[in-house]
């Protein structure tokens, strides 16, 4: 490593001019013996895109005039590459692309064309795609594959020796033979036929295929999980607090079968509260570097479809053994937290627990209990009225605590989706966020952020959850707007609270513009992620944060959980090689996770959006009343009620004109009659296209109020 880095500072030398390896050899003064070791080393070089060799074979500096990064192709052609260790991303033209596929590690040149920053994509590096999930058509002597993911950016030529048995309009995996090039479209050959896209489950199938999911676990890692006994190990009770003759509660919406957390208070003598967290005990089971470990952090986290899990863990593990299931002794990883009227936590001690879970409770039934609108559930759980109520009010001075602190409620509605029993989405609505969602979530937040500020003081290997601040630059654009409804965001690079991003929330809260300034704020913000350094929660207005809470699926969780182990079991007397040895591991869970966490969120999202195509295929014609959720250069966006978006195009507008996009105003502007599109309008449309496999839905604009 030092040899090479001495060759390299040898061609960032000024002095420098292109030559040889024979004349590099003899400048260097290399002797005949280790004339080899220079070969391989420039050859080293070269594969990492430091240096190359031009026409002349002589070695040339390229590190600086050309980078390497990974390419995203719009189904329009151009694209963006982003660069390794660099945050924004750079434009690709069309013309610029050279055949590059979404996905494919590249080796750009940098230009410069009127005053920004462009891309050309000189060579291929690495190609990520090598299957593809997507339509049939037949052809009578050849066919081709037209691809679900259309940045892939090129149908797929298949020969009829390579059909397969595939029938027009079916779903297929087909494996790219050849990659486009010269303006010919790739080739391939189908391995598989997943089915008609009709066929009940088709449609999630075709997206575990498309992301490659790891949808069943190797029988080795199965095998493992089998060996481990169902009954906690009674000689290990000793070594942890006994909590089971404590009332404890898991709290949780009605389908949930992984059951990371239980929760209990009590009300102290001194008037604080007691809060206890106590987290399923995962790294009991699954040992450091086991065949369950590594699929574990290969998988990332569980993948939540919406007919379907994908587990991080056998299900052995994560809806028997691990789950925190009602009238089961079960070990945990606790954390009580004495926290007193303005919700400060006060003191906290972490420790190791048995306990026996005495309800399995649902979000919908405690919200009837807290407010009294139930007498049958009232009376089944009369017992436990006193704790709920508790735990209300405990929560309710822990959000009052966060709201002044400046964490930020955006407020953003989710979707739930009804399935018939052929898998079909027969109901489409928000999800009603209840108080019971409100305890839970103030109760993790808390015991995520106690763990998280000890163990940075601790110095130890850890993954935290960071949320970094926004770029000022981003923050300008958005005080822009903000302008023509005086508000700003107050500060500058070196200091921007999100307390002033909860004032603004606070201000608009009820008023005509809070869907687009709340719609703009969530744009500035950056994208939370796992990093083995920590950085803040911005979103929460937290100094320390992480995600300890849910180790049965999501990995970074486990990680953590394997780090206090060891806290505890040494006494806080941890090693030196030990810290360094797990930070590097840490900076390796973190980067993986994240990745992982980036493809969940992408999958659970296009499951969700070819769900709600579905539910509109048969509403073609129906008009609805929506707000204007969103405004771009080809049209606006309108969602209704039930959360289904659609794209109104400008020919769909109805004015019969022209309009002009004003992004200093977010808004459309009609060229002849001036009339205004922005976000928040409340308009009347009409379904006039609903694409389950494109997963797009269209409206034509009826009215505007």
């Amino acid at each position: 490593m030092e040899k090479k880095e001495k060759i390299l500072e040898f061609f960032k030398d000024k002095e420098y001019v292109p030559m040889k390896e024979k004349e590099i050899a003899q400048v260097l003064m290399v002797p005949k013996s280790e004339r080899d070791n220079l070969k391989e080393i420039l050859n080293a070089l070269e594969e990492e895109y430091k240096i190359s060799k031009n026409k002349k074979n002589k070695y040339i500096l390229i590190e600086n005039e050309y980078k390497k990064g990974k390419f995203t192709k719009n189904q329009k052609g151009f694209g963006f590459v982003k660069i390794e260790g660099e945050e924004e991303e750079i434009f690709v033209h069309q013309k610029n692309t050279n055949n590059a596929l979404t996905g494919d590690t590249v080796l750009v040149k940098l230009q410069n064309y009127d005053n920004k920053q462009e891309a050309k994509i000189i060579k291929i590096i690495e190609r990520e795609v090598e299957r593809v999930v997507g339509t049939f058509t037949n052809s009578r002597n050849f066919g081709f594959v037209v691809p679900d993911d259309k940045k892939i950016g090129t149908d797929i030529f298949i020969s009829k020796k390579n059909f397969k048995g595939a029938k027009n309009n079916q779903k297929v995996v087909v494996k790219i033979t050849k990659y486009p090039e010269k303006g010919k479209n790739a080739e391939g050959k189908i391995v598989e036929v997943i089915g008609n896209i009709d066929t009940a489950g088709v449609d999630m199938l075709c997206l575990v295929k498309q992301y490659n999911l790891p949808y069943e676990f190797p029988k080795p890692v199965l095998d493992e999980a089998n060996l481990i006994r169902e009954e906690i190990e009674k000689k290990d009770i000793p070594h942890r607090v006994d909590l089971r003759d404590k009332i404890i509660f898991t709290i949780d919406g009605e389908d949930a079968k992984d059951l990371d957390d239980a929760v209990m208070v009590e009300k102290l003598e001194n008037g604080n509260y007691k809060l206890g967290v106590h987290i399923a005990d995962v790294s009991y089971y699954v040992k450091e570097n086991s065949k369950i470990d590594v699929e574990a952090l290969t998988r990332g986290t569980s993948i939540y479809m919406l007919d379907r899990v994908i587990p991080m863990l056998p299900k052995r593990l994560s809806n028997g053994i691990c789950s925190l299931n009602e009238g089961k002794d079960r070990f945990t990883l606790s954390i009580e937290m004495e926290i007193d009227e303005k919700g400060n936590v006060v003191s906290s001690k972490i420790f190791k627990a048995v306990i026996n879970v005495t309800r399995r409770m649902t979000y919908k039934d405690v919200t009837k209990i807290l407010e009294n609108s139930d007498k049958k559930i009232m009376k089944k759980y009369e017992q436990y009225i006193n704790e709920f109520k508790l735990m209300e009010e405990l929560a309710k001075i822990l959000e009052t605590r966060r709201q002044v602190a400046g964490g930020l409620d955006l407020d953003i509605p989710e979707s739930k989706i009804k399935l018939n029993e052929e898998g079909k989405a027969v109901e489409v609505g928000k999800y009603e966020l209840t108080v019971a969602n409100t305890i839970i979530e103030q109760f993790m937040l808390t015991a995520n952020e106690t763990i998280a500020e000890r163990f940075f003081w601790l110095e130890a290997p850890f993954v935290y959850r960071v949320h970094e601040v926004p770029d000022m630059e981003k923050i300008n654009e958005l005080n822009k707007f903000l302008f023509n409804f005086g508000y700003k965001i107050k500060g500058n690079k070196d200091n921007i609270h999100p307390k002033e991003f909860a004032k603004i929330l606070e201000k608009i809260k009820d008023q005509p513009e809070e869907m687009v300034v709340s719609t703009l704020i969530l744009r500035t913000l950056k994208v939370a992620k796992y990093e083995s350094e920590n950085k803040g929660h911005f979103g929460i207005s937290s100094k320390y944060y992480c995600h300890f809470t849910s180790p049965i699926r999501r990995y970074p969780d486990l990680f953590i959980h394997r780090m206090i182990s060891r806290y505890l079991e040494k006494d806080y007397n941890v090693s030196e090689e030990y810290k360094e040895k797990y930070k590097e591991i840490a900076k390796d869970v973190a980067e993986k996770s994240s990745d992982r966490e980036k493809i969940a969120k992408k999958v659970e999202r296009d499951s969700i959006e070819l769900k709600k195509a579905e539910f509109m295929q048969d509403k073609i014609g129906e008009i609805y009343d929506g707000i204007v959720s969103s405004v771009t250069g080809f049209g606006v966006f309108v969602e209704l009620p039930n959360t289904i978006e659609g794209l109104v195009r400008f020919e769909n507008l109805g004015e019969n004109e022209y309009f002009i996009y004003d992004d200093e105003h977010k808004h459309l502007i009609g060229e002849k009659t001036g009339k205004i599109y922005k976000i928040g309008d409340k308009v009347t449309v009409q379904v006039i296209e609903a694409n389950k496999e494109t997963r797009k839905i269209a409206f034509a604009m009826i009215k505007k109020e």
